[in-house]
């Protein structure tokens, strides 16, 4: 839920009680009631001042290995209602997904016509403004121009069960933050998967349902947004964009699955200024796939890929050994049939929790950028 006393595109988590949650269980073993503070510790945390230029802070994601970052506004004052001196203010995230449509934007310049009513078109207006006239663009300007990263903040007492719901509904990260608005760590889907995963031992009820096949609890049946392997780079990032989705299948003849572009991979397309743009999808895909072995020394799978019939537990496995953030499902032909997201595979487990999810809330397929 939105908090009053959060900056505009900033979102509030609140503690929502249940069966499960705080001041009812009293079960060690129940993994709804643990505290999201536990599972962020140590966490260097890195953050965009909001004047750093737009290539600046992709690079600054580059050089420490994340996918997005919270940006800096400038500094609040006291709370007018706690009186807490707040050090710091965040006015959003800035991750590749906008990254892809600042480059889109920019590109494609000439047929921005977005209502002046609209808030996020004038960021748009601004940053083709100034990409007209040749000048840099802030990363404040860009900072959730996708639509689909706003900043939420939990506290750190926050139960896992809160944070499941809020991820099970399309939400990719939270920032735990301190009562003085610092922030003591990112909490992403993966984080919480692996924690799951690595404790499932202890959860009865967790073990029970990851040895059920992805058929059985309805999962890897949703459409599959896929790029012909002779299409240009660019064709996939506007579909990216266009669709609101972090990864694409690459299809030949016959829909045959042959490879995957993530949001992520957008940084090679930003290292080669662009150049990349112009290459098939196919060549892009054996590019990435080399510069990923050069850049960590292991050897990449070249399709990550389930079927129907395989248990969940293994698709977890497959998705933290691959640190994928979805799984292609794939017929006998190869052909690619469905997709398994982390918002999947969370949305199962909150509803194994008794929880209701909402298809209407479900971002990852309902939000749409500034392209659709």
């Amino acid at each position: 839920m939105r908090s009053p006393k959060s900056p505009p595109g900033s979102f509030t988590i609140g503690v929502v009680r249940n069966k499960h949650r705080e001041g009812i269980t009293t079960d060690a073993r129940d993994w709804s009631m643990v505290h999201v503070g536990s599972l962020i510790q140590n966490q260097q945390v890195v953050t965009i001042e909001g004047s750093t230029l737009v290539e600046d802070a992709c690079q600054k994601l580059i050089d420490n290995n994340i996918s997005s970052a919270p940006v800096l506004g400038a500094p609040q004052s006291k709370s007018p209602t706690s009186g807490i001196e707040r050090k710091k203010s965040y006015i959003g995230m800035f991750d590749y997904g906008d990254l892809i449509t600042y480059v889109l934007i920019v590109l494609k310049r000439s047929n921005v016509s977005l209502s002046d009513e609209d808030d996020a078109s004038l960021e748009i207006k601004e940053i083709v403004k100034r990409a007209v006239a040749g000048q840099s663009v802030p990363v404040r300007l860009a900072s959730d121009l996708s639509r689909k990263n706003p900043f939420y903040s939990i506290l750190p007492e926050t139960t896992l069960l809160s944070v499941v719901e809020e991820f099970a509904c399309g939400t990719h990260r939270v920032a735990v933050t301190k009562p003085d608005g610092d922030i003591q760590g990112m909490l992403s889907q993966s984080t919480v998967i692996n924690f799951l995963f690595k404790n499932m031992h202890n959860f009865s009820d967790l073990e029970s349902l990851m040895n059920r096949t992805l058929r059985e609890l309805g999962l890897g049946h949703n459409s599959v947004i896929s790029v012909n392997a002779d299409s240009p780079v660019l064709d996939a990032l506007t579909l990216m964009s266009k669709y609101g989705v972090s990864s694409l299948a690459v299809v030949g003849q016959m829909g045959v699955l042959l490879g995957n572009i993530s949001i992520t991979d957008v940084k090679y397309v930003i290292k080669s200024k662009n150049s990349l743009l112009w290459n098939t999808c196919f060549q892009f895909v054996g590019i990435v796939r080399s510069k990923q072995g050069i850049d960590d020394g292991q050897d990449r799978y070249p399709v990550f890929d389930v079927k129907l019939d395989t248990i969940l537990y293994q698709t977890v496995a497959k998705l933290i050994a691959t640190k994928a953030h979805r799984l292609w499902v794939t017929d006998d032909r190869g052909r690619a049939t469905g997709v398994v997201s982390l918002t999947d595979v969370l949305r199962v487990i909150a509803k194994s929790a008794g929880l209701s999810v909402s298809e209407l809330r479900r971002r990852d397929s309902l939000a749409k950028g500034p392209w659709a």
